[in-house]
This record gives structure tokens, C-alpha cells and sequence, in this order.
């Protein structure tokens, strides 16, 4: 029985880190993609808005399906669903957006994929999860390895104002990952994507109708570094892979892993969006970055083996951010 236990977690570490790795690298495409169109006119927000709702558009009907008539399903569930959108999607949005606005991005970026760090300390003082030497040492090693692959070498400016909104965007990342495995395992992952997206888009579209951020988009093509085209299938790549695909393998992984190694692994995103800089902007990476990511690689394979020693150890009551739930596509 022992053996069959071992093995079972195995396999939900085994199948979470890849879809924890696909949701990274989805996510790590939109910037590039961002980039083009907003070198062709768009807004940051604009962007944004747009990829969540095509987002939402797509998954709303699997959703809707996934539900089978059951709407107090999505009642009893309410004020998780909305926290996701408002905190995980649109929270972090604006407040990352508003970062940049006072701050260098390398340093907007390093403050808010610090976000693990606050995950470990969030179980630790909620759920008494106190973090183990590995998680410490991954820890160490993932957060120097960002330093690297954001590479702050260049001159960098900052203000109060622009840190107090990157350590907000920090906190948003972090509540994703939290919010991801919130629940009691009965609210499909598919539906609290579609949820969210919908409500987050629509908090983004707010914001822009009162002038928190700026929306304005147009039609002029989109150049990349050895083709241009016109400006709806970036946007539909946006919305299909980079946010749909990657917020409903996004909260599958962050189910079968927790929180807190989920959040590691999200770190590979800013190596994936590195690699797809490169492929699509010709922005090529520079040795430094390429040793920072080796550092990220080796300090999620440590927290990864702290979590594989762990795993018999007892699970986390019903309801905490540690729940165990079926795997991706079997919620329900």
C-alpha cells in the first residue's frame, strides 16, 4: 500500500510539473507578442483586456459544459471566483502596469516574481506549513537565478510609488497561485478560469473607462523580427494559448503540486519569455541570463525534491490551499 501511495504522488508530481512548465512557457509568449502590437499602437491595457476576454470567450462554453446544470455550483463559490478574477487576474494586471509606469521593468519584473517567496510564507504562517531545508536552498537558488535572467546591470531608476505597485503586482502573483488551489475540489478548473478571465477583463475595461490605464488599440500590422502580420492572429495567440492554456494548466498544476512549488516552477516564464524574445524580437539573451536560468532550473529540481520527500507526510485539511484533487481534466 506504501508503494502504491509513493507512486500515486509521484504521478501527480510527474503530471504537474508538466503542465506547470506549459503554463509557464504559455504565459512567458504573451510579452512578445504584447510587444508587437504594442509597437503597432496598442496599449499595455489595451492588450491585456483583450487577451483575457478572447480568453474567457473560449472557455466559457467548455465551462458551461463542465457545470451540467449545476449553478449553485458557481453560488457556493462565488467569492472565490471573483477574488481570482479581481486579485489573480486584473490586481495584478493593473498594479504590475502601474509598476512599470515609475520603475524599470527588470526591476518591476524581479519584485514581483519574488511572489513564491511569499507563498512560503503565507502556508507557513496560515496552515503552519513551515518550509523545509530544500524549499529554502530552491528558494536561494531560483531567486538568484532570476537576478541573472532579468540582468539589472544597465542603469536602473526607481521610485516609492512604483515599488509600492510592483509589491502589489507581487502579492497578485502570489494570490493566484493560492487562489489556484483554493476549494474543496468540486469547482472545475476550466470554470474558475472562465470565471475570472471574464470578471478580470471586465475590472480591466472598467479601470480604463475611469482612466486608471489607458485603452486604445488599432489595426496596423504587427512586425516581428523576420515577418509581419495582421493584428488579430497575435491577438488570437494571446488569447488561446498564453491565456486560456495557460491559466486553466496553470491552476490543474498548481492542484496536483500546491502552492508553493507550483509558484517555483512559474518561475521558468521568465526564461520562456527570454527564449520567445529572442525567436521573435531578435532580442538575444545574454550569457549571464542563460546561467540565471540553469540557476532557476536547479533551484525548482531542489524544492521539487523536497516536495518528493514529503509526500507521505499528511495532506492539509479539506478547503487549504494544499487540497488534493483529481488531475487536469478528470475535476469532475
Amino acid at each position: 500500500m506504501a508503494t502504491m501511495t509513493h507512486d500515486t504522488a509521484v504521478q501527480r508530481l510527474r503530471s504537474g510539473l508538466i503542465l506547470a512548465v506549459l503554463s509557464a512557457s504559455s504565459f512567458g509568449l504573451s510579452g512578445s507578442l504584447a510587444r508587437g502590437l504594442m509597437n503597432g499602437g496598442w496599449s499595455a491595457a489595451s492588450v491585456v483586456a483583450v487577451r483575457v476576454l478572447v480568453a474567457a470567450a473560449v472557455l466559457i462554453p467548455i465551462a458551461v459544459q463542465q457545470l451540467h446544470g449545476d449553478w449553485q455550483l458557481l453560488r457556493r463559490n462565488a467569492s472565490l471566483i471573483t477574488a481570482y478574477g479581481l486579485v489573480a487576474v486584473a490586481g495584478t494586471q493593473l498594479a504590475y502596469f502601474n509598476a512599470v509606469a515609475h520603475m524599470a521593468v527588470g526591476v518591476a519584473l524581479l519584485i514581483e516574481y519574488t511572489a513564491p517567496i511569499a507563498v512560503v510564507a503565507w502556508l507557513w504562517l496560515r496552515h503552519r506549513q513551515r518550509p523545509g531545508a530544500a524549499t529554502v536552498a530552491g528558494a536561494a537558488l531560483g531567486i538568484t537565478g532570476l537576478f541573472l535572467v532579468i540582468d539589472l546591470r544597465s542603469g536602473m531608476s526607481t521610485s516609492w510609488i512604483g515599488l509600492a505597485w510592483a509589491l502589489a503586482a507581487m502579492i497578485g502573483a502570489a494570490g493566484y497561485f493560492v487562489l489556484s488551489a483554493q476549494g474543496d475540489g468540486t469547482l472545475p478548473g476550466t470554470v474558475l478560469a472562465a470565471g475570472g478571465l471574464l470578471i478580470g477583463g471586465l475590472g480591466l475595461l472598467a479601470a480604463g473607462a475611469v482612466g486608471i490605464v489607458p485603452l486604445h488599440a488599432t489595426t496596423n500590422p504587427v512586425v516581428f523580427q523576420h515577418f509581419t502580420v495582421s493584428w488579430w492572429p497575435p491577438v488570437l495567440v494571446l488569447g488561446v494559448v498564453t491565456a486560456a492554456l495557460s491559466y486553466v494548466s496553470g491552476i490543474a498544476a498548481t492542484r496536483l503540486l500546491g502552492s508553493r512549488l507550483a509558484s517555483f516552477v512559474a518561475l521558468f516564464e521568465v526564461l520562456a519569455a527570454l527564449l520567445f524574445a529572442w525567436a521573435l524580437l531578435g532580442e538575444a539573451p545574454r550569457a549571464i541570463q542563460l546561467l540565471g536560468g540553469t540557476l532557476i532550473l536547479g533551484g525548482v529540481i531542489v524544492v521539487r525534491r523536497g516536495e518528493i520527500d514529503t509526500t507521505d507526510a499528511p495532506r492539509a485539511k479539506p478547503g487549504t490551499s494544499e487540497t488534493p484533487v483529481p488531475e487536469f481534466g478528470t475535476e469532475r
